[in-house]
């Protein structure tokens, strides 16, 4: 026990605690809150802790550490159930259970703003003026529904800067994907037929939809108009088809299934998503628990850390009776401005998803034991294989991706002995570095990444790999150097010759020879694994930055350029490549351009065609 410990007295501090209902945080030595909780009367609560016939062996090991208590009074325990979530959340105390998956969820938008709206995901707030639908469980659930919506209503789905500049329909528009406003092949009346028969689709009024579409359809047969009745007919019959997937039997408007699984210390909280009677998916989340966190206080836990920024459906079905679910519920009700029923307990259709929602939760507890299990077992033959003296619990990656020297961007995924730690993943973008030089842009994205690692920003790993030769690891090795980093051992890896998987080299800056590795050894997997995965994680980044790049029109950067002016040289010029190939005075000819505007584009393009 520490000094700052043994100087706290408890009973001093309980004799002034208020009876009032609030929070209370408890710090260590450190000033780090190791627990943060909540009470209907906060000096009965806190009490509770020093009474050694009531606390638990946790509480006891926890009760040890206590240098400091804070309290926060709140008007009502609700309030203060909320704030405990909110505190938690930021804090993410050791003694807690914390919900560590804290992305937001995406949504559909429809930009109601535009004379041809947009379907697209969303993710973050809602600042943009227009219609959201959701929230969706993934961004590939959200992907999965917007191709189908493009089958059945061809609402555009490309980008405002791609949508701005087309003067000619694009490929969506040959596959029947999209109705090509962008050059005028479909009036805005009829777009918004689309747009409006859409927002009914995403609103769940599928049977309204549906109606409509008959109706149409049979006033077309009458007016003997056959091909177009057929076209309402095909689309009906795929509108079916699709909520024959999606339709949950029994269950009505907006439900949330919640099931939870523990095993072996860890907690598996599945949740699947009802919304107006369709399936939108399911979501996996493992909290970080303690050893004697029973299924019903880490539901107890999770329900209000996860519904605190995100919308709450109207139920909830839950897989175990909470200790505290009048609360919870009014808390949430009183959040949400509506009512919030927690229903453990329920029958029929209901049953049949929550049982489904356990097995789920189940299964992927089963996987994650049987996933962490084998990582473990591979960090344990890296220390055999390395000859580490310390088991290592922290490995990271670099990886450098681009495209003939350009869009260079560099990439660091961290690893522990439960997986890839993707909260931690890094990538860093090359501007200042000769093009092509990955030995340059390794030392540089090292260089960086430690020199916040040094001020404590995150924390150093055992073990640093380098996906590259000698001259990679140098650079590495160069730049932990000049950081005066000893502690961080440099492993390059080498594809070899062959470039077969299996038959990397090992290489560091210590060795004049690559190390010895046993054949099959299950530690190549571990690094195998990690390199791939910082390849994996380049590669997406170096993309994402060479389509924002292509994305972005030379024109848009040239002054007294406006978007109408580019819209009539697009298509006086059949696009880019007509003006690229335009001069000065063939550009002049062209209403509301004048000689220096005509000259800053021709410039603009053959100076971009030298580079």
């Amino acid at each position: 026990m520490s000094a700052n410990a043994l100087n706290f007295d408890p009973h001093l501090f309980l004799q002034n605690l208020t009876p009032l209902s609030g929070i209370y945080k408890f710090f260590n030595p450190k000033g780090d809150i190791i627990y943060i909780g909540k009470a209907k009367n906060l000096k009965k609560r806190v009490s509770s802790y020093f009474s050694q016939s009531v606390a638990s062996a946790k509480q006891q090991v926890m009760v040890k550490k206590i240098a400091r208590i804070e309290v926060t009074i709140t008007h009502t325990e609700g309030e203060a159930l909320l704030l405990e979530s909110q505190q938690i959340k930021q804090y993410h105390p050791r003694y807690n259970i914390c919900l560590r998956d804290d992305k937001s969820y995406p949504y559909i938008f429809l930009s109601t703003h535009h004379d041809f709206p947009r379907l697209s995901i969303h993710r973050g707030s809602k600042r943009l003026k227009g219609q959201y639908f959701g929230p969706y469980p993934s961004a590939n659930a959200v992907k999965e529904t917007l191709k189908l919506l493009q089958k059945i209503f061809p609402v555009r789905q490309c980008e405002d800067s791609y949508y701005n500049h087309r003067s000619r329909p694009c490929l969506q528009y040959q596959i029947k994907r999209c109705s090509a406003p962008c050059a005028n092949v479909i009036s805005a009346e009829n777009y918004q037929k689309d747009v409006r028969n859409t927002t009914l689709f995403l609103e769940g009024q599928s049977t309204l939809l549906i109606n409509q579409l008959i109706a149409q359809m049979e006033s077309s047969a009458k007016k003997l108009d056959y091909e177009q009745a057929t076209f309402f007919r095909d689309k009906i019959s795929q509108l079916r088809t699709i909520l024959e997937k999606n339709f949950v039997h029994g269950v009505r408007g907006d439900v949330d299934v919640i099931a939870c699984a523990t095993k072996a210390g860890i907690a598996c909280v599945e949740v699947f998503f009802i919304r107006q009677g369709q399936n939108l998916g399911n979501k996996i989340f493992f909290p970080k628990i303690n050893q004697q966190s029973s299924e019903e206080l880490i539901l107890q836990a999770f329900i209000p850390q996860y519904y605190l920024e995100k919308n709450i459906p109207y139920e909830l079905i839950v897989s175990h009776s909470l200790p505290e679910k009048s609360l919870l519920s009014a808390a949430l009700s009183q959040k949400a401005q509506h009512n919030v029923a927690i229903s453990p307990h329920v029958r029929g259709d209901r049953l049949k998803w929550l049982q489904m929602a356990s097995a789920n939760a189940h299964n992927a507890l089963t996987t994650k034991l049987a996933e962490k299990q084998s990582i473990y077992a591979r960090f344990i033959n890296l220390q055999q294989q390395l000859n580490l003296q310390a088991l290592p619990k922290r490995l990271e990656c670099f990886d450098i991706s681009h495209t003939q020297g350009q869009q260079t961007v560099a990439s660091c995924v961290v690893f522990t002995q439960e997986g890839a730690l993707k909260s931690a993943y890094r990538r860093f973008n090359m501007d200042d570095i000769t093009n092509g030089d990955d030995c340059a842009a390794i030392y540089q994205a090292v260089l960086r990444r430690y020199q916040r690692i040094k001020k404590g920003e995150y924390q150093a790993p055992d073990l640093l790999f380098i996906d590259g030769g000698k001259g990679q690891v140098r650079a590495a090795d160069k730049a932990l150097s000049e950081l005066m980093i000893k502690n961080v051992m440099i492993v390059g890896v080498s594809k070899g010759v062959d470039r077969k998987a299996g038959m990397e080299k090992l290489i560091t800056a210590t060795h004049p020879h690559p190390l010895k590795i046993t054949s099959g050894a299950s530690a190549l997997l571990l690094i195998q694994q990690i390199r791939d995965e910082a390849h994996r994680f380049a590669i997406t980044a170096h993309r994402h930055r060479r389509g924002k790049l292509k994305k972005t029109s030379p024109l848009e950067n040239i002054k007294g350029l406006g978007p109408k002016r580019r819209q009539q040289l697009l298509k006086q010029f059949g696009g880019s490549q007509g003006i690229s190939r335009a001069g000065v005075d063939s550009l002049c000819s062209i209403k509301g351009i004048n000689r220096p505007l005509a000259q800053r584009i021709y410039d603009t393009f053959h100076h971009q065609d030298g580079l």
